[in-house]
């Protein structure tokens, strides 16, 4: 076997790397260029610069975005008090803290990606499952909420230009001129933004982060001061009783399964934390405090306006619309527009982005993937797909509730099986003695697992008669998955600890 086979030497140039492993020790680790480039490589402890503020500005722009509010909000509207929706979000952010602070913990030993994660357990070709079904879920999502903040940029263009109202007449490929306009702008600054990788996506974070808290405050006091600082803890139709317990249980579990993409490939941002005590520092402030903070927003906008009005606003986008002085108006609609931007890059933009890299990592490094991905979000005309019922019904949702099992089954096998205990070299190895080659690459226990609990994940989100126990999918089908996986896995080992070493990099974009 020659050692062009496995030798892969990243370009500092093209990869932007401080060093590169010698071709001496590329041989003798094994490492395959179908499986290594230096965005897929694990990160070296000095090139981490992830700190727990960095962490805490994911969670303060995600937990905060508009769609995370129009669901809260609903809770209102069903009757839920102000009290019961902090039970709920309270309950919620607690199973959140553990869930993605062992998450987390997974990229901080590594320093890998979740494509390359996956390979633990899905072997080193396996992972393209995993890792293409997140990425799957993320790219529409991209398109999705890039389309959804052009409106709100829309808004901001005839404030500013009233005769602009000319241009949202007539339509192609079912946008109007203004929203072509709107649209590809957003696009483009998010290209531009993740094209310099996961550092400038830190900076943006973190940039972000503060203005977000600062917009969503000013919009509470907004509508404390129209309603007098009186606000309704209830509408007209409170639950009570077991049917109250019931729906925060419900709720509390729903707000799990929003984050259940996240919790998947959070090693994909932690694999550059600086250590486990940054994780958990930045996830304290960031899941439970932060998100008991999002609770209270919406208890003010919501009852708050349910006081001036009868009746609650469906999003924190109607308290915008409805400021009467221009320049506040714009401001506060630009600020949505970073929010959008913020929680698009980190949910939906590094995902796809990884797991194309993952698929192609010879001819494609971490930028020219992330504009492959751009473009997929822009050919697929997601607008389309947001106002076509099958396709979020169906194709989203069917996809989403897959995730469930697979972090099941990942978690499993990190966690329980191999208590982790990885050979980080042996993942980028094709060698058929490698812990990870599995059967020709592919772990068939974790592929079987999969099938049993994804079949019977999708028959939770799709047959009316499991309606019931609907808002509980999600744990019911990541339990499911490391149960059926924990019955079939092989726990003989040896399972061996080995640092990444020398293969390791130190990137600098």
């Amino acid at each position: 076997m020659s050692a062009e086979e496995y030798v892969h030497i990243p370009s500092r140039r093209s990869e932007g790397l401080d060093e590169a492993p010698s071709a001496l020790i590329a041989v003798q680790a094994g490492i395959s260029p179908r499986l290594y480039n230096s965005d897929l490589a694990p990160t070296t402890r000095e090139g981490r610069h992830w700190h727990a503020y960095s962490i805490f500005a994911l969670w303060a722009n995600d937990v905060h975005s508009l769609g995370n509010y129009v669901w809260a909000i609903g809770l209102f509207s069903l009757g839920m008090s102000g009290g019961a929706i902090l039970g709920s979000l309270s309950f919620g952010a607690l199973f959140l803290f553990l869930l993605l602070t062992l998450s987390g913990f997974m990229g901080e030993k590594t320093g890998v990606p979740f494509p390359v994660m996956s390979r633990i357990s899905f072997g080193i070709h396996g992972a393209q499952i995993p890792a293409l079904l997140r990425g799957g879920v993320a790219i529409a999502w991209f398109g999705i909420q890039t389309y959804l903040a052009s409106q709100v940029l829309q808004v901001v263009i005839l404030a500013l230009i009233p005769g602009a109202a000319g241009l949202q007449e007539g339509a192609f490929l079912g946008l109007s001129a203004l929203g072509w306009i709107t649209f590809l702008a957003l696009w483009v600054v998010q290209s531009i933004i993740v094209s310099y990788g996961m550092e400038m996506i830190r900076k943006y974070e973190a940039f972000a982060g503060p203005i977000i808290l600062a917009t969503f405050v000013a919009l509470a006091v907004w509508v404390l001061v129209q309603a007098d600082f009186q606000i309704s803890w209830s509408n007209d139709a409170p639950l009570t009783g077991v049917e109250l317990w019931l729906n925060m249980l419900g709720g509390a579990s729903a707000w799990v399964a929003i984050y259940g993409t996240f919790v998947l490939n959070f090693c994909d941002f932690t694999r550059g934390a600086r250590s486990k005590k940054a994780i958990i520092k930045g996830n304290f402030w960031g899941i439970p405090i932060n998100m008991l903070f999002f609770g209270l927003i919406v208890v003010i906008l919501a009852g708050g306006s349910f006081t001036v009005n009868g009746q609650a606003i469906g999003s924190p986008a109607d308290v915008v619309a409805a400021i009467p002085n221009t320049l506040l108006l714009v401001l506060a609609s630009l600020a949505l527009i970073v929010l959008t931007i913020a929680v698009n890059l980190m949910a939906n933009f590094v995902a796809p982005t990884y797991a194309l890299t993952n698929l192609f990592p010879k001819r494609l490094n971490f930028r020219r993937a992330a504009l492959i991905s751009a473009v997929i979000g822009l050919v697929i005309l997601p607008w389309n797909l947001y106002n076509s019922p099958v396709v979020i019904g169906i194709f989203l949702n069917g996809l989403g509730a897959l995730l469930g099992p697979l972090f099941g089954i990942i978690m499993v096998d990190y966690w329980l099986i191999r208590k982790q205990r990885i050979n980080i070299p042996d993942l980028y190895s094709e060698h058929a003695t490698g812990e990870y080659h599995y059967t020709r690459g592919f772990n068939p226990r974790a592929v079987i697992a999969l099938v049993i609990s994804g079949v019977i994940a999708l028959l939770l989100t799709f047959v009316p008669a499991f309606q019931v126990v609907s808002q509980f999918s999600w744990f019911l089908a990541a339990g499911l998955g490391a149960i059926v996986y924990g019955v079939l896995a092989d726990r003989r080992g040896p399972f061996h600890d080995v640092e990444a070493g020398d293969i390791a990099v130190t990137p600098t974009h």
